[in-house]
């Protein structure tokens, strides 16, 4: 983890739906222009497809999907932030990604009550710059999620894990 003199840590901000979120530096290992993705059959409905990234394919998570957000159609702002976790490399396609901060660790505090259920499970907590509140996010966490399959009944639900990124030779 990159702690700076201050003692805070070192994160990278991206837009989603117009809400700041927080993920830190160490988990990411860059920021791309998004492609366009090649669609995957049977993939979790917020996997728009793999993409190639630098000679690695890897899962483009739509976040706007994953979170329950409406999609919209990417722009000149939008960027693919690659982050590795739990032995994943993963690309989730944000609104925007351009901005880096620096949080002392116990500015991050608790999600309150009645944040719960899959929210709560894919965020470490809240922090505030200036007047701006950041959602800091758990790359370990957004990363184990399952989900139920879209064509399971409410009676059946079967988990969908995010696909793992083909292993590089």
């Amino acid at each position: 983890m990159v702690t700076h003199v201050s003692g805070s840590d070192s994160y990278v901000l991206f837009e989603l739906a117009g809400a700041t979120y927080a993920l830190r530096s160490d988990d990411i290992q860059q920021l791309e222009m998004p492609g366009a993705p090649t669609p995957v059959p049977n993939a979790p409905p917020f996997v728009d497809g793999v993409v190639s990234v630098r000679g690695q394919v890897i899962p483009a998570v739509n976040l706007r999907a994953r979170f329950g957000f409406p999609r919209v159609e990417p722009d000149v702002r939008s960027r693919l932030v690659v982050i590795r976790g739990g032995g994943r490399t993963v690309g989730l396609l944000v609104d925007g990604a351009r901005e880096f901060a620096d949080i002392p660790p116990d500015a991050v505090k608790p999600l309150p009550e009645g944040i719960g259920g899959l929210s709560g499970r894919y965020l470490r907590g809240i922090a505030h710059r200036g007047d701006r509140l950041l959602l800091v996010v758990d790359v370990q966490q957004l990363l184990a999620i399952d989900v139920p399959h879209a064509e399971a009944s409410p009676t059946d639900v079967s988990p969908v894990p995010l696909p793992a990124a083909p292993a590089s030779t």
